[in-house]
């Protein structure tokens, strides 16, 4: 059987401008690589052909011929998800369609309940690599859709949904595919070539504005070392990559494998090899032989979820205070060669403008090297959720194409949605202000860091600054609302939504 597995184009910007970082789909690429032999398997990443999606995906799905499309997507990109489907039924009316990811595992029921669950065929729930596998040898005739878990699938005009399975040996995972049946290409940090790396799953962290226990439950599973060398010898050597975003959900669970791990990266000599990776900052703050183990091993950056200043935030979000840690773990890190990329949450109850300035303001005084600034968003299934629309907190139940953390779907306390997303991108522009190196960025940038502070940022503020003057302040706003708006949206889509 050919089988295609889709991702979609859907991109924010992390910390940069979207089009700056553009990383491939982890999760088809497992899926795909799992396939059983004798079926041939494709891989599109759309976000390498935003702007052709119509005709790309015309000219190269009727050429392939596929007999099973599967499909991607996070909550954020639904919507683009179901034009895209409508799309395909107009070019291959009798291709069977699958769904999976996180949004199909949150809202498996609800989906299969919609009108849109005509144009759908299955609903892969939870990890896919299995299920789908297991769903492609009985399209092909060699096993029973009744018994493969976790699969949603038609069935005399109802669906039928079996039960959910469990969570896969991650020992018994091929790799993912990154050869010539990835279709697309291209793939960046700032035109650096950059690959992404899994050594673990899940969290068993208590965050309740996050879904990932809906997709792992409250686990932490790692790959045996021995597969994970593996893997970073397909990217370094046949890839010829050495820059590796490492997608786990938080590697640094369990310090002592995280010494393991960084021990085998160590004796394998990669040479040039740089991963970033993302943490809590618990495990960074308490624990400095391990990040000073990670920096050798060529960690050299980490996203650190600091998400506010405010202790009565932070218990909102059933987490600890994590001032003093998030100060202690960026030190950490800056003492043994790491860049740090901190992480806040903004909107949640007790939010008001001056906890908004407090908030970038601790973040400047942190001396982290980038910031990744998000609103607070009521994901489906989440239990802040469910506490936000008790209290008549959300706003925006179910536009899910603004679930990307840059939208204001939430009110505060004290603060209408509306205000909320203005202050949100005011306070950044007034308080953080301008990108300003960190001593440790100069000291690591010597080169780089001096052309951005002399050079193309007076050029750039000049230019804005002019822009003030002429618009103000509202008009600039209206500016950045406009591009959010259009940043993912695509003409060649637009009929079919």
């Amino acid at each position: 059987m050919r089988v295609v597995l889709i991702s979609m184009p859907d991109v924010i910007p992390i910390v940069i401008h979207e089009m700056a970082l553009h990383m491939p789909n982890h999760g088809i690429a497992c899926v795909g690589g799992n396939i059983d032999a004798g079926h041939e398997v494709y891989l599109i990443d759309l976000v390498r052909k935003r702007r052709a999606i119509a005709a790309y995906l015309s000219r190269t799905l009727k050429r392939i011929a596929p007999g099973l499309i599967g499909l991607s997507a996070m909550t954020w990109q639904y919507p683009t998800c179901l034009a895209l489907i409508r799309f395909l039924r107009t070019i291959l009316p009798d291709v069977k369609i699958a769904l999976g990811g996180y949004h199909a595992t949150l809202m498996g029921d609800q989906i299969a309940a919609s009108p849109e669950a005509a144009s759908l065929d299955f609903i892969c729930r939870g990890e896919g690599e299995e299920t789908f596998r297991r769903l492609v040898n009985a399209l092909a005739g060699t096993d029973r859709l009744a018994a493969i878990p976790s699969l949603s699938y038609r069935l005399s005009g109802g669906w039928v949904h079996n039960e959910r399975g469990g969570l896969c040996d991650l020992a018994t995972l091929r790799l993912p595919i990154r050869d010539h049946r990835r279709l697309t290409g291209g793939y960046h940090f700032m035109y650096s070539p950059i690959e992404v790396l899994e050594t673990s799953r899940g969290c068993t962290r208590h965050c309740n504005f996050c879904s990932i226990s809906h997709l792992y439950g409250r686990s932490y599973r790692t790959y045996p070392v021995e597969r994970i060398l593996a893997d970073l010898d397909d990217i370094y050597f046949n890839r010829r990559t050495r820059l590796v975003f490492v997608a786990d959900d938080n590697m640094v669970l369990n310090p002592a494998w995280v010494d393991r791990l960084c021990d085998a990266i160590i004796s394998r000599g990669y040479r040039g090899l740089r991963l970033i990776v993302q943490a809590d900052c618990l495990s960074i703050a308490r624990n400095e032989a391990m990040v000073a183990k990670m920096a050798a091993a060529g960690f050299r950056g980490v996203f650190l979820g600091i998400e506010s200043v405010s202790a009565d935030n932070l218990r909102a979000m059933d987490k600890a205070d994590l001032g003093a840690q998030a100060r202690q773990a960026v030190e950490n890190c800056h003492r043994h060669g790491m860049m740090v990329i901190g992480g806040l949450i903004f909107g949640l109850p007790d939010d008001d403008e001056a906890a908004i300035r407090r908030n970038y303001a601790f973040l400047g005084e942190l001396g982290v090297d980038a910031a990744y600034c998000q609103l607070l968003t009521p994901y489906p299934q989440t239990r802040l959720r469910e506490s936000l629309l008790s209290e008549g907190l959300v706003t925006n139940p179910d536009r899910y194409e603004r679930y990307n953390g840059l939208w204001a779907n939430v009110k505060t306390r004290h603060l209408a949605a509306e205000r909320l997303q203005y202050a949100f991108w005011l306070e950044r522009q007034t308080t953080l202000g301008w990108w300003k190196p960190s001593a440790f960025a100069e000291g690591q940038g010597r080169l780089w860091t001096p052309f951005w502070s002399r050079i193309v940022k007076p050029v750039m503020k000049h230019f804005v600054d002019g822009q003030t003057r002429r618009v103000g302040w509202e008009g600039r706003y209206r500016g950045y609302l406009n591009h959010l708006e259009a940043m993912n949206r695509f003409p060649d889509l637009d009929r079919y939504k």
